[in-house]
């Protein structure tokens, strides 16, 4: 397969230097893999441009007294004391969770929020089968709406989970981060640490017409992912929407984006600077990676619906982040 025919949403590649292979992680898609059911697939190549049939990793039904069916958005997986780790994130519609009363936000409805967040699962196997760890809540605190948790390891080797906390809870949506146990993964500590607002990145309202019925800020986090500069600087990865329209039942259009903000001083708390984005045209949900001849590279996805994957040589310029060339000789273009 090449990725103009490759269903994939919200990619994760793991350049894996046992095997020579990138895995290109995605949401599970029946009409590829052949196996029904919320999870996660991976496809599998040794260039960038050609790639295996997808294999299915991950399955929710396959999993004991699971909390949650539906969702299985944003995999990626982490290697960590030699074992495999695999974020995902799901949701069930049928345990409400506490959002703000209708207007509070000058929204004219009640928005519908339930649990959602990211669960951790673990392999000995880059190719799974994936296990959940606490089949019991997510990983963040389930009174959050939660989604798209990463993992970051700071200088002292603490891990965090780094993830969005849902629009539909906050209206102001905001990337948190919460300790991990070191010796596995498996539980947190302590309780999260705001990193920073949407509406921190002040470009988002620059072209929002005033004076729109139901016009919302685009007040959306999604897709973090974090990477140590040269200088030392910690960058994180992150999409939003700017031009925002929100309709009555909560959906929301508008231009999807990939961006980034910075932390000068290397450390996950901040401060944290924003910066305009590096992808328009609806694309998003974007990770960094390095190629085995050590190019540094980006995958995101475009469009929104019907998302295929798009990769981009980028180069980093101390704390700066900007893109070289798109790849469209390995994405096919379009």
């Amino acid at each position: 397969m090449r990725l103009p025919d490759m269903p994939l949403h919200d990619p994760f590649v793991v350049a894996d230097p046992r095997t020579r292979a990138y895995h290109l992680y995605t949401s599970n898609d029946p009409s590829v893999s052949g196996v029904d059911g919320t999870g996660t697939m991976v496809y599998r190549s040794e260039d960038l441009r050609d790639w295996t049939r997808p294999v299915v990793v991950f399955l929710a039904a396959e999993q004991q007294e699971l909390w949650a069916t539906d969702g299985g958005w944003a995999p990626e997986v982490h290697e960590w004391g030699g074992r495999y780790y695999l974020f995902t994130t799901l949701h069930n519609q049928d345990r409400p969770i506490p959002v703000p009363p209708p207007n509070q936000w000058g929204v004219p409805f009640q928005i519908p929020a339930y649990m959602r967040g990211t669960i951790t699962a673990v392999s000995d196997s880059l190719l799974g089968p994936f296990t959940v760890v606490d089949p019991a809540r997510p990983t963040p605190p389930e009174n959050l709406m939660t989604l798209d948790g990463t993992l970051h390891v700071d200088p002292s080797g603490q891990p965090w989970m780094v993830y969005a906390h849902e629009w539909l809870q906050t209206i102001d949506g905001t990337m948190e981060a919460i300790r991990l146990a070191p010796e596995d993964l498996t539980r947190t500590i302590g309780d999260p640490v705001l990193l920073f607002k949407a509406s921190d990145a002040s470009w988002i309202t620059e072209q929002i017409p005033a004076g729109l019925p139901n016009q919302l800020p685009p007040y959306i986090t999604d897709g973090p992912q974090l990477h140590r500069t040269p200088d030392g600087s910690l960058l994180m990865l992150w999409s939003t929407y700017e031009k925002n329209v929100v309709g009555q039942d909560g959906s929301v259009s508008g231009g999807y984006v990939q961006t980034y903000a910075t932390s000068r001083s290397g450390g996950i708390t901040g401060p944290w600077r924003q910066h305009r984005p590096l992808v328009r045209d609806d694309s998003g949900h974007g990770m960094l990676f390095h190629t085995f001849d050590g190019r540094l590279m980006m995958v995101l996805h475009r469009p929104f619906e019907n998302a295929r994957g798009k990769l981009y040589e980028m180069e980093l310029s101390g704390h700066e982040l900007r893109v070289l060339r798109r790849r469209a000789d390995l994405d096919g273009g379009g």
